[in-house]
């Protein structure tokens, strides 16, 4: 078998091992860049995150991002400590810092701070919250479409850890993506509670059939924001699309399948359960709605 490949492929760029991080209110150097081993994110998972992507000197959709992030501080009743203002002021300083004017991706992590003993009550993080970003030059890539596996690991209940939440504690996801990995795919596909087709580990799941666009329901997954603006674009160009509960007979017997994230935009899928899907390369549906998100890139960043 060729080499495994990830929805987040990105072409190797010797910049990165030299790029400026931004902790704290910080600019250090890459190799100087650490929290502390009583941290409540490295010590527990104890924080949201949101991943941006750079398009010709602008944060892609940036408002929606940093209202999710905040959505889902308020749900952990985290207190982030910055003003949306003052983190896309942050996102910036780091932006030209680094000299990205485009094809560059940052990961925003906020996490609860320094506990002062290592357990997990959240009172005992007392010194306010960490803040991080990591920002990469970072040109996807992608040698071949990908493979997915079913994988018995299911995203979690809403009154367990709701797969609304963008939450450092991604076990269950890092899980799935061993088992798929070890069942010779590259990323995993998970089901709902009820057994119907939900996402990828890593990403928004959608297949095509007849011309008509399907993706999961959005109960129990990450409601992305490139997966809404794939449903927006739909809608806008005639293109028949459905949140609805579907089984993996729908999905085995689909015509293109393919998964939508900030990194990868649109990324086609060949293979699900060595199954082939369509003729196992992009379909003219995906096609059609990577240019269509292309052109909406353009126009965003255009005002």
């Amino acid at each position: 078998m060729d080499q495994a490949v990830s929805a987040h492929q990105a072409e190797e760029d010797a910049r990165n091992q030299h790029v400026l991080i931004h902790v704290n209110g910080r600019l250090v150097p890459r190799a100087e860049a650490t929290v502390s081993v009583f941290d409540s994110g490295f010590m527990l998972g104890d924080g949201v995150w949101e991943g941006l992507r750079l398009y010709e000197g602008c944060w892609a959709f940036v408002d929606e991002h940093l209202d999710r992030l905040f959505e889902a501080a308020l749900a952990v009743d985290l207190d982030i400590g910055r003003t949306p203002g003052q983190i896309l002021a942050a996102l910036e300083e780091l932006r030209t810092a680094n000299g990205m004017k485009s094809d560059a991706h940052a990961r925003l992590m906020v996490t609860r701070g320094v506990k002062s003993r290592p357990f997990q009550h959240p009172a005992l993080s007392k010194s306010g919250p960490t803040f991080v970003i990591i920002a990469e030059h970072s040109r996807p890539t992608l040698p071949r479409p990908i493979r997915l596996a079913t994988v018995p690991h299911l995203r979690g209940l809403p009154m367990t850890q709701d797969p609304k939440l963008n939450s450092h504690s991604k076990l269950n996801c890092i899980l799935a993506a061993i088992a798929a990995e070890k069942a010779g795919a590259d990323e995993a596909l998970m089901l709902d509670i009820n057994g119907f087709v939900n996402t990828t580990n890593s990403c928004n799941f959608f297949i095509v059939r007849k011309g008509a666009v399907w993706t999961s329901t959005g109960d129990y997954c990450m409601n992305g924001i490139t997966r809404q603006k794939v449903i927006d674009l739909c809608r806008a160009n005639n293109i028949p699309v459905f949140e609805r509960n579907f089984s993996l007979v729908d999905v085995y017997g689909a015509d293109e399948a393919f998964l939508t994230g900030t990194f990868g935009a649109q990324t086609p899928v060949s293979e699900i359960d060595g199954r082939m899907i369509g003729g196992g390369t992009m379909g003219p549906v995906t096609g059609q709605l990577r240019q269509l998100y292309k052109a909406l890139i353009r126009e965003h960043v255009s005002q």
